[in-house]
Order: C-alpha cells, then sequence, then structure tokens
C-alpha cells in the first residue's frame, strides 16, 4: 500500500477544505454532504457522541451558529492507498478559549470523498 500518493493528498486536502469553508460558514447542506449518509457514521465531540447520518445532520441543523471563525494549525493529512485517509488538525476560535483539536477518518465512495468518524475536543491553554 502506497502512502500519500500526491494525487489522492491533493483530493483530500480539497475535500478537507471544502468542509472548513462549509464549517466557517454554518452551510449545513455542504456539512451533510460531506459526511458518509449511513447510520454507522459517527462523530464525538463537547456536545455528545452522535451516530448516524441523521443523528449528526439534526445536530447540525438545530445548532445555533453563524459559524465558526477559526485559525488551523498543525494540520496533517495522510493517505494510505486511494482510498482511504486521516485528517487531524488544531485550531483557535476567537469565541473559545483554548484549542480545538479535530480528527476525520476520510473514505473515498461512489458519491466522492466522504467523512465516515470525526472526533472534536477542546484542550485549554495553559
Amino acid at each position: 500500500m502506497e502512502v500519500n500518493i500526491p494525487e489522492i493528498v491533493e483530493e483530500v486536502t480539497a475535500a478537507f477544505m471544502s468542509y472548513e469553508e462549509a464549517i466557517t460558514a454554518n452551510d449545513v447542506e455542504m456539512i451533510n454532504h460531506l459526511f458518509w449518509n449511513d447510520a454507522k457514521t459517527l462523530r464525538y465531540g463537547p456536545n455528545g457522541t452522535l451516530i448516524s447520518h441523521e443523528a449528526l445532520s439534526a445536530f447540525r441543523r438545530n445548532r445555533v451558529t453563524d459559524g465558526v471563525r477559526r485559525i488551523l494549525k498543525n494540520t496533517s493529512i495522510v493517505t494510505f492507498g486511494r482510498d482511504y485517509a486521516v485528517a487531524n488538525t488544531e485550531a483557535n476560535d476567537e469565541n473559545i478559549p483554548g484549542t480545538a483539536r479535530q480528527s476525520q477518518t476520510w473514505l473515498r465512495t461512489d458519491e466522492g470523498w466522504k467523512i465516515v468518524s470525526a472526533h472534536v475536543s477542546y484542550l485549554q491553554d495553559s
């Protein structure tokens, strides 16, 4: 298995940045599009555990926000072969103290790259 095939890294990076743009704009439709539409889709976060695309979509639709204003740092995208990738990043948000940490598992599907699992947590800066 090849790790970090350049064109695959580019594809996943583009998908990752599409997600980032959707988060900053609170584009719920795009966020929903980028998550795998399956009952096994999973997101762990400070707002709880979301299991299924349906639960994740309901969370996003009911969340009151006009978007997120953050600066990414230490972003790492690693691809394994042509169909699997992991993305990790840290971010500082002007409205939240500390550092956010985000991880995503990406899978190439017939509909394109999709997030199949995600984790968000916050680390208080000392």
